[in-house]
């Protein structure tokens, strides 16, 4: 009897990859204010890991997006590989994408701090243009807006 499941799964694999970079050649804009472009997760795997996408270092985190094991199963990683290391970079650029959405950028805080990830994300999701700091509190500049953002300041009882 012929075991029909490593062909399978091999088929699957490359179907998930093309749909994939399908997505990612289509880009950011047509995905929301949650994607990314393909850019963007090269910038961010060459500050996470150098650009090594197969790297384990034995610090925990694997692959050229740092994934931790245990964040790489819970968003479906291991559909792929067992861990992000021994994926390949359209694979772990797929889980990313839902860590992203989960998540946002803040998964990758020092790196997307360092690179300014995330705030063209936050201007395509309130639509309000650009954000300005004044006096410790955000505001959104644009014609549309009369008046200041205003929110809840915990100093106050």
């Amino acid at each position: 009897m012929i075991d029909i499941r490593t062909p399978l799964r091999a088929l699957v694999a490359v179907l998930a990859a093309a749909v994939v970079a399908s997505a990612l050649l289509v880009g950011p804009g047509a995905a929301g204010a949650d994607a990314a472009s393909n850019r963007s997760w090269k910038r961010l795997a060459h500050c996470e890991s150098g650009g090594n996408w197969h790297i384990n270092t034995g610090n925990g985190y694997y692959g050229g997006l740092q994934f931790s094991r245990s964040t790489w199963i819970g968003y479906r990683g291991r559909h792929f590989a067992r861990r992000a290391d021994n994926a390949r970079r359209v694979e772990q650029i797929a889980v990313a994408h839902k860590v992203l959405r989960a998540q946002g950028w803040g998964a990758w805080p020092s790196c997307s701090s360092k690179l300014g990830l995330g705030a063209k994300e936050r201007r395509a999701k309130w639509r309000v243009g650009d954000w300005k700091h004044r006096g410790g509190h955000h505001h959104a500049a644009g014609p549309h807006r009369s008046a200041p953002l205003r929110h809840h300041d915990s100093r106050m009882p």
